[in-house]
């Protein structure tokens, strides 16, 4: 149950006052509210400390109640969660997997009507009470398990939403959704009964492949990035759909989204080129989906190598991912890396090469930083080359 002595006035003005102070010093201080557990208000400071850039609304938000720090690291991104909204539309939603409910809140705002489903009844409270405080009145918040509710709501929904969580025995398996709870592949039939639309969260170290021999009727894939790096994986599923996949990737960026997609499973003809005046570094997003040969199909760019997934042009174009111009092209070989690497700075990368970044800083004496930006890869020729790059964005 929600403890309501922390909302009170002088309670919340402390844990606001105490946000961002070490908490593991703060639980040697005395106790000022013996009325209350002290670790439930460390645990309060904690959650809102790490809320502040991940959930800006509620972190900005008056008598916001926190679960565990646990919780609010595993929950979705207000930059995401705004995301998956666009995804969804009609007239109502059910959340067969709520949490703490930050998808559902961005959801309710495309939605008449949301029902959020929580086996954890504390958290349930929690999330009702918070779903108040944002003013999200059209958010229903039922705990229990989630294939009872939806069986006794006896309702056809637009859309079904679900984030499984891995089974604490799967540990150390490789990821599968067979080991998740609730178990999305064996109920999807069950799930189409009740929506013909099901949208699922996964952890990005789902594959692909994996994922797709596992579920039916996979509609797109969305790959998400912020700021280069992949935080989920969403799978829009439509019952009886049978046509080609889509692979959808974003990376989204403070000043730009970049998106890039393509059709899963399509066969094309990869431009081969040699290093011409400027590289092209595919984002994270696109380098999950495994869209390498897609890309010189989309943009006027020719491929290094079939294995290297770097690319070049001669004109500088708008490109999903980084951007540099070649300063030099290197053999890779003694006398260039004696000449043009001895006891210098650089910021290197390695594809489709056989040493790793760190066997070549310590084989060559090469400190990490500054302005250089060397790749080291292989050429269409099956050549080693090392590129000497200034970074255009």
């Amino acid at each position: 149950m929600i403890v309501h002595e922390i909302l009170k006035p002088e309670i919340q003005n402390y844990i606001d006052e105490k946000t961002g102070t070490d908490v593991s010093k703060l639980a040697f201080q005395k106790n000022p509210f013996p009325e209350v557990d002290f670790k439930i208000l460390l645990n309060q400071i904690e959650a809102r400390a790490k809320s502040k850039e991940k959930l800006p609304t509620w972190f900005t938000t008056k008598n916001i109640i926190y679960p565990s720090k646990i919780s609010v690291e595993q929950t979705s991104s207000e930059i995401t969660a705004r995301y998956k909204s666009e995804i969804v539309s009609g007239d109502n939603l059910i959340d067969l997997s709520g949490g703490f409910g930050v998808d559902d809140f961005y959801f309710s705002k495309k939605m008449r009507q949301l029902i959020h489903c929580e086996i954890n009844p504390e958290l349930s409270e929690i999330v009702a009470h918070n779903f108040n405080q944002l003013e999200s009145h059209n958010c229903s918040c039922i705990a229990g398990d989630s294939s009872e509710i939806i069986e006794n709501l006896h309702q056809k929904f637009d859309w079904i939403y679900i984030d499984p969580s891995r089974r604490n025995d799967s540990k150390g398996k490789v990821f599968m959704l067979t080991d998740c709870l609730p178990n999305v592949p064996d109920l999807q039939d069950f799930y189409f009964q009740y929506a013909n639309n099901i949208l699922i969260k996964t952890a990005p170290i789902l594959d692909i492949t994996a994922g797709l021999s596992e579920l039916k009727n996979v509609k797109t894939i969305h790959i998400v990035a912020v700021d280069n790096e992949v935080k989920e994986l969403l799978w829009e599923i439509e019952k009886d759909f049978i046509a080609d996949i889509i692979i959808k990737t974003i990376n989204i960026k403070k000043e730009s989204t970049q998106i890039f997609q393509f059709h899963h499973n399509t066969n094309f003809v990869t431009s081969l080129g040699l290093p011409k005046k400027y590289l092209y570094e595919p984002n994270s997003a696109i380098m999950k989906s495994g869209g390498f040969t897609a890309i010189t199909t989309q943009f006027p760019v020719e491929k290094l190598h079939q294995h290297s997934h770097l690319y070049t042009s001669n004109d500088l174009i708008e490109f999903p991912g980084r951007v540099f111009q070649i300063e030099k092209v290197l053999d890779y070989s003694k006398k260039e890396m004696r000449e043009h690497f001895s006891k210098q700075n650089a910021n290197i990368t390695t594809r489709n090469f056989p040493d790793t970044v760190e066997t070549i800083r310590t084989k060559w004496n090469i400190k990490d930083g500054g302005d250089r930006y060397c790749f080291f890869t292989t050429d269409k020729n099956d050549s080693k080359i090392v590129l000497l790059c200034t970074k255009i964005n």
